[in-house]
């Protein structure tokens, strides 16, 4: 129920953080109906499929644009208890507001502006995007079939820039299998996982190359059964970041050959690729190029930028399909306590994407 002073959009984003929707949570199902019955109301065949993941077409002109989001958050039910949707000033906060309920709204406000004279349209909101799209991907990718260009609405980059371009992302697991001993009265007998571990890690933090876009971190580590024991069983979690297909394969085949310093320790390495990297390309060159122009009519000054952090974009992209990408709503904080969405710019950044959806000449 919209509140005295408030907006529909504001009253609308309310309505979609204050349903708690970390993934595969029923939130995630309940903010894809909600999205569903908005979209309707627009015209759209709106389907909401196994897992909370929503599809919809609406009809128009030319071969479809895809319009991408995700109803899924990070933030655990119960959050609201804790950080309640608040409005100080322009300003919204509240878990979501900015990645992405704030974005959900920009996508609707712009349909709806666009009117009949548009591209056709298919949108496409992802479950899990937060934890890499895992039940999604088959879904997402048959939503991009036969797409012209696809828009993705996650948060924009510094100062409201637009991106056309993510790093890779992959999620690895290293074990090292050695051998237990007693620390005091044989300690050379035993072979220490958690020694072979150490020396693994400085291996991997030195693949990090900044000036290519490739980073590894170990960010998690685990092993030992007691202090009096030489560790048999050692592992660590890597986050692996790529800026190229080409950085991707020559990684892969680094990590498939570590070998251990200890020849008497194992190794071990599970995991793989969550999200490829989304190369700039020259459709997406295209597409930033239009947007750049409207936002100048509308007094925004967009500039293009690269993100380390991945989105379904880089899905989309893999298919060879144009994207452009940041197209949501203005704010800070995502994932963190001070979360939130500057108010003025969801009119602004919908009115932007209204006139992508109805250029005819895009792809």
């Amino acid at each position: 129920m919209r509140r005295a002073g408030e907006t529909r959009l504001v009253a609308l984003l309310r309505e979609l953080v204050e349903i708690e929707s970390p993934t595969y949570s029923p939130g995630v199902s309940a903010v894809a109906a909600r999205m569903a019955e908005e979209l309707r109301r627009l015209g759209a065949e709106s389907t909401l499929l196994e897992g909370g993941h929503l599809r919809a077409e609406l009809p128009g002109k030319g071969s479809p644009l895809l319009l991408s989001g995700h109803a899924d958050t990070v933030w655990p039910e119960g959050t609201l208890a804790e950080m309640p949707f608040r409005i100080e000033g322009s300003t919204a906060y509240g878990p979501g507001a900015y990645d992405m309920k704030a974005c959900l709204v920009v996508m609707l406000k712009a349909i709806r502006l666009a009117g009949d004279d548009r591209r056709a349209l298919r949108v496409f909101l992802t479950a899990d995007e937060e934890m890499g799209s895992r039940t999604g991907r088959p879904l997402l990718e048959q939503a991009a079939e036969g797409v012209a260009a696809a828009f993705v609405v996650e948060p924009p980059g510094r100062s409201g820039n637009l991106k056309t371009a993510r790093k890779g992302l992959g999620r690895f697991r290293l074990a090292i299998s050695g051998r237990p001993s007693h620390a005091g009265t044989s300690r050379s007998e035993g072979v220490s996982a958690i020694e072979e571990l150490a020396h693994q890690i400085l291996a991997l933090h030195a693949l990090t190359d900044e000036g290519r876009g490739t980073s590894l971190n170990v960010g998690v580590v685990s092993g030992g059964t007691s202090e009096n024991v030489v560790a048999a069983e050692a592992e660590a979690r890597i986050d692996v970041r790529v800026a190229t297909m080409a950085d991707r394969e020559r990684l892969e085949r680094t990590l498939a050959e570590l070998q251990p310093v200890n020849p008497k320790a194992q190794l071990e390495l599970g995991g793989g690729w969550t999200r490829p990297p989304l190369e700039r390309s020259e459709g997406a060159a295209k597409l930033f190029a239009q947007a750049r122009g409207y936002g100048r009519e509308l007094g925004l000054d967009l500039e293009e930028e690269s993100s380390s952090g991945g989105s379904d974009g880089n899905l989309i992209g893999a298919l060879g399909v144009p994207v452009l990408d940041g197209l949501g709503a203005e704010g800070a904080g995502a994932h963190s306590p001070d979360e939130h969405v500057e108010l003025a710019s969801i009119p602004v950044r919908a009115e932007l994407l209204s006139r992508l959806l109805q250029d005819p000449g895009l792809a």
